[in-house]
């Protein structure tokens, strides 16, 4: 997989370079894990920028046409710090990414002082844009958001049950688990049991011994597919069936892969899909053909790229403080529908619904 992945994001660079023309290329750096136990969600990023850069330099003036960068950070904070360090130095002025919150975060602070326009499809943590820092957006949702939706979904459909918070102690998954915590308690119910895990890990049994004697009935884990397929197979194994609910980490068919038919009816919290609204109809249609079904933050990788663009064809330049501006002044078309975002950088695009895995995807819960 990992191979895959690298070898489409070299073809992809080399592909957009092509077209674009070397006298009149706008770079745009792509951070993202092409390495690592979340290389799956960097292939949906890499195939979304890629369907997208191909579909804007189809249209484009010479002057609006993109070269793609694409590095990995592994979603490791440090390896983004030398990703935006690679940025700054090759005069790259703007970014889609990073992926995961903590790489963001961490790199963010790169750009803000350098004034580089960073743009990430995934990261949901609120301390990303409540720092106020320039030039810093996000099409994604905010964990705040994310937690609010799953303590109701919680309170309403197991009243009276026993709720367990897990998470993986990474700013993504500890602000999920803490935001859904927070709202719980604020709505009167208190978790049974609140535990952080080391990821990477192969073996969760203790954990799962100790959920299955305190009668855990639901278990709300916070993080990514990698850990959670293996509490869904290892809780199976041991005969312990709670209803698991996740987040936005486990939108991806490598969760099955994992856990197999220990995921069904598994719920968690997304985006509304946007492979349904009608303005997506035709970058679905590429990407299908391109490179498979369109899953999680594919789309949200595409309208990235495609935001940026809009920006930058707005403001006649690719000057990022230039795009700033209009971005946090306007309303734009997307795969994503007709979206703005506010001084923060956050997105207006509606926030969190609920899915559920049945026989190896995922659908809008009942």
């Amino acid at each position: 997989m990992r191979m895959q992945v690298l070898g489409l994001a070299t073809a992809a660079a080399l592909f957009v370079s092509g077209v674009a023309g070397a006298s009149a290329e706008v770079r745009v750096g792509v951070a993202l894990p092409r390495t690592g136990p979340l290389a799956s969600i960097g292939e949906q990023i890499t195939n979304g920028v890629v369907a997208a850069a191909k579909a804007i330099n189809e249209n484009a003036p010479e002057a609006e046409r993109i070269v793609l960068d694409i590095e990995d950070d592994a979603c490791d904070p440090k390896q983004a710090v030398s990703v935006a360090n690679k940025f700054i130095t090759d005069k790259i002025g703007l970014v889609v990414g990073h992926v995961c919150s903590g790489a963001s975060i961490t790199a963010s602070d790169i750009y803000a002082e350098n004034g580089v326009l960073m743009m990430t499809p995934a990261s949901n943590s609120a301390k990303l844009t409540e720092r106020g820092l320039a030039g810093i957006f996000r099409v994604c949702g905010r964990d705040d958001q994310q937690g609010r939706l799953a303590a109701q979904i919680l309170s309403q459909r197991f009243p009276g049950k026993s709720i367990a918070l897990i998470h993986d102690k990474s700013p993504f998954a500890k602000g999920l688990a803490d935001a859904t915590k927070d709202n719980l308690n604020r709505l009167g119910i208190r978790e049974a049991i609140y535990e952080a895990i080391n990821p990477g890990e192969r073996d969760y049994s203790a954990l799962i011994t100790r959920l299955k004697a305190a009668r855990i009935d639901v278990v709300y884990y916070g993080g990514y597919q990698q850990e959670m397929g293996q509490l869904l197979r290892q809780a199976q194994d041991a005969d312990f069936h709670p209803q698991f609910f996740g987040t936005s980490g486990i939108a991806t068919s490598e969760l099955w892969a994992i856990a197999g038919p220990a995921a069904q009816g598994v719920l968690f919290t997304f985006t509304p899909d946007p492979r349904l609204r009608s303005e997506a109809a035709r970058a679905v249609a590429a990407l299908r053909a391109q490179s498979g079904e369109p899953e999680g933050f594919t789309l949200y990788a595409y309208a990235a790229l495609q935001l940026i663009a809009s920006g930058m064809h707005e403001a006649g330049s690719p000057d990022p403080k230039r795009i700033e501006v209009v971005l946090k002044s306007g309303r734009f078309d997307s795969v994503l529908g007709e979206v703005g975002f506010d001084a923060k950088g956050d997105i207006s695009a509606p926030g969190y619904v609920l899915y559920v895995w049945q026989d190896g995807k995922y659908r809008y819960a009942d």
